[in-house]
Parts: C-alpha cells; sequence; structure tokens
C-alpha cells in the first residue's frame, strides 16, 4: 500500500539524484576545460532553440528572469566568445543575440557531458529499465493527467 510518507521520499530521491547528475555534468565540462556556468548553459541551449537569433526581451521571458539578469548572463557569454550581440535588421534599436562557432562547439561539449554524466547514473539500469523510468519522466514532465494511475 503506497502511503503519503513515500511522496516525501520520492521526492529526496529526485533531488539526490538531479545533484548527482549535476555534479557529474560538472566533472565531465572540468575535465574537458569548459567553464561555464548552469545558468550560462541554460541561456546557450535556449539560444540555439530559435530559428533567428532573439531579442534579450524573448530571452527572458522564456527563461523566467528580469531582462538585467539575461544582460548579465550575455556579458559573459560574449565575453568568453560564445555568443554576439547583432542588430536587428529591422529596427537598430533591438539587440539579438547570437550563437558564435565557439557558442556552437560549447553546447556539443555540453551534450556530451550530459549524455557521459547520464551513462554514468544510468549504468545501473538495464534497457528495459531505462525504458520505463524514461516513460514515467515524461508522465511527470508532462504533467498531463493521462499519464497518472
Amino acid at each position: 500500500m503506497y502511503s503519503p510518507d513515500a511522496d516525501g521520499l520520492l521526492a529526496e530521491q529526485l533531488l539526490r539524484l538531479t545533484r548527482r547528475l549535476h555534479r557529474s555534468q560538472k566533472r565531465q565540462l572540468e575535465s574537458a576545460d569548459i567553464a561555464i556556468t548552469p545558468a550560462q548553459s541554460r541561456l546557450l541551449r535556449t539560444v540555439a532553440h530559435y530559428d533567428t537569433p532573439p531579442r534579450m526581451a524573448d530571452l527572458a521571458a522564456r527563461l523566467e528572469v528580469v531582462p538585467r539578469a539575461v544582460t548579465s548572463l550575455v556579458d559573459g557569454l560574449e565575453a568568453s566568445g560564445r555568443v554576439r550581440r547583432v542588430p536587428d535588421p529591422a529596427s537598430r534599436r533591438v539587440v539579438r543575440i547570437e550563437l558564435t562557432d565557439a557558442g556552437r562547439d560549447t553546447l556539443r561539449q555540453l551534450r556530451t557531458a550530459r549524455r557521459a554524466a547520464a551513462e554514468d547514473i544510468l549504468a545501473p539500469l538495464t534497457a528495459e529499465q531505462r525504458e520505463v523510468l524514461g516513460g514515467l519522466l515524461s508522465a511527470l514532465v508532462d504533467g498531463s493527467p493521462e499519464h497518472h494511475c
């Protein structure tokens, strides 16, 4: 029989697993000599999802942060050569954020580090167990009632 206390335990296990995944990914990045913060990493991934370079306001809205936070992140990524500010062709007052080749390379390295960290954590599971876990996590991420038992 499932008890409400089990939800608390599951939440704690998910948090511990998330921390372990982040630590493993951080070690992978450090061994590849990549210095990037989690927030900068998230901004790079967000910029990459746009078909055309996004405006700072678009990034702030997508990341659910204040525009000043995006400015600070872009400043750091621009200093490291991973993004550049470009003028909007339709309005000179608008600035767009564009990935550079170094930014695309960093994204590739981030994906490699994330995959390696996941492989490390998922190593004890069989392929079938991984598939079941993937389905369960998708149901949680989607949050759709039809995914719940």
